[in-house]
């Protein structure tokens, strides 16, 4: 196996080996699945060697050849006894790049064995980001990450990527009680800049949500309403945060939110977000009993019913089985999906009428209700009929 094929092997492992863990952690309810993989301090961790310095001697390869590069070491980040002596590194690889970059390696049969490089744009902030993060191991969850926060912001692209990642792979939990002694004025600059990624402006919000008063409550509503700003993925962060500051105004506007069939569905749906993670998360702040019936208010709503049922199902909430089984076949319900979810619904639920409304649905199709009572059982314990 040659080192440009091994390469591509061990970081596709790499990933479906984040997939596995991650699918399985909890972790931060407003961070994008992207941006939930292993961060920089795990990575060091388990690197044998990481050096910093740049590439000189850039031969191309022509076809099956992948070309060769130096790689000037400058400064050794993790060390190795394998290096000892050593001031550059020979790499089958093009690089013809003159920027400074980070150089995760191994050792493979004798030798220094690079499988990951990262272009620096602001060499200075990653060295001593990585350094500082070195001293960490160790230390607790929290002290990981204020050591984060102060990077989220960083002039070094990868430093404020991997920053993100730390609260991103963390639950809500574990970061709320941090949350309440940052710096609400940075974090509002940090919201009000032009310059931030809106994938981040949920991890922002929530933050704010709990160092924040109610003037920066007033900045989350400005965004929540701007056309530009809820364009992306951190609605729902910016509502939550919202209703963590102003509750009884919070509550209301999610609420309208859902039921209004003018707003597009995207908006609708982070208000559906906004309540499952109250109802996960922040039941202190609206009761169970309230945020299950803000759901079962989605009903109602012809595109967004197969949401609310499917968490009506996973909630075990039983009373709305009439609500429920009384849309099947219903206009502007009439869809495979809803079907699908209300059947889903019926086959859990314990109610005379909804052991009535499978054993009819199976008369008239068995394998569709065999089949989709499978692979119920798959995704939860089997209780369905």
């Amino acid at each position: 196996m040659n080192l440009a094929t091994r390469f591509v092997w061990t970081t596709a492992v790499i990933g479906l080996m984040s997939l596995a863990i991650f699918s399985e952690a909890q972790a931060c309810p407003f961070c994008g699945e992207s941006e939930k993989g292993p961060t920089l301090a795990l990575q060091m961790e388990e690197a044998p060697i990481v050096v910093y310095g740049h590439f000189d001697n850039a031969v191309p390869g022509d076809g099956a050849n992948a070309g060769t590069s130096d790689f000037v070491i400058e400064k050794v980040i993790k060390s190795n006894p394998i290096l000892k002596g050593q001031s550059k590194l020979a790499l089958p690889r093009f690089v013809p790049s003159k920027n400074k970059f980070i150089l995760f390696a191994e050792i493979y049969k004798g030798r220094v064995d690079a499988y990951k490089g990262m272009e620096l744009a602001n060499d200075a902030e990653m060295i001593s980001y990585l350094e500082k993060s070195m001293q960490l191991k160790g230390k607790t969850q929290q002290d990981r990450l204020r050591f984060a926060f102060d990077y989220l912001n960083s002039p070094e692209f990868e430093v404020a990527m991997d920053a993100y990642r730390e609260f991103a792979r963390t639950d809500y939990r574990d970061y709320k009680d941090l949350a309440k002694t940052l710096p609400a004025d940075k974090i509002a600059g940090w919201l009000q800049d032009p310059k931030t990624s809106s994938f981040r402006y949920g991890l922002y919000a929530s933050l704010l949500g709990h160092c924040g008063n109610s003037e920066h409550a007033k900045l989350l509503l400005s965004m929540i309403n701007d056309p530009e700003k809820r364009r992306g993925s951190g609605l729902h962060g910016l509502m939550s945060a919202y209703t963590m500051l102003e509750p009884v105004q919070g509550w209301k506007m999610v609420q309208d939110t859902v039921q209004d069939k003018s707003k597009p569905f995207l908006v609708r749906y982070a208000g559906l977000q906004t309540m499952r993670f109250l109802k996960e998360y922040r039941t202190d702040l609206i009761k169970e009993s309230i945020l299950i019936e803000g759901v079962a208010s989605i009903l109602k709503v012809a595109d967004m019913a197969d949401f609310a049922i499917e968490d009506l199902r996973k909630w075990k909430q039983w009373s709305y089985s009439d609500q429920v089984m009384g849309l099947y076949g219903k206009q502007g319900y009439n869809t495979p999906i809803m079907r699908k979810s209300i059947l889903r619904y019926a086959l859990q639920c314990p109610t005379p009428q909804a052991a009535q409304f499978v054993k009819t649905q199976r008369s008239r199709d068995a394998e569709w209700v065999d089949e989709t009572k499978e692979l119920l059982e798959m995704e939860s314990p089997p209780t369905a009929r």
